[in-house]
C-alpha cells in the first residue's frame, strides 16, 4: 500500500505515502503506525484517507507517540495528513 515518493508539499519533503482510502477505523491508524516505523526520525509520511475518524485518530496517536502532524488537508470527503516521525 505504500510507496517511496520524491515530491514536495510547500517545501515539506514527502518520504512515503500511505493510501488508506476505502479503509475504516481502526485500519488507517494501524497502517499509519506500521508505515511510520519504517521511516527514520524526521522523515514525513503522507496519509491519504476517506475515513472521517482518521484525522482525530492520527492526531491523538501522534501526540501519544512523539510524532508530529504537520498538516491536515480536507477536500470533500478526502483527507491528506502529513506526519513527521519524532
Amino acid at each position: 500500500m505504500s510507496e517511496m515518493v520524491e515530491k514536495t508539499s510547500d517545501s515539506i519533503k514527502i518520504d512515503r505515502t500511505l493510501d488508506a482510502i476505502g479503509l475504516y477505523c481502526p485500519v488507517p491508524i494501524l497502517k499509519t503506525r506500521e508505515e511510520i516505523e519504517e521511516l527514520s526520525k524526521g522523515q514525513v509520511l503522507e496519509v491519504l484517507a476517506d475515513d472521517p475518524a482518521a484525522e482525530e485518530d492520527i492526531e491523538r496517536w501522534a501526540k501519544r507517540t512523539g510524532n508530529e502532524v504537520l498538516r491536515v488537508e480536507k477536500k470533500d470527503a478526502m483527507l491528506r495528513i502529513l506526519v513527521r516521525k519524532g
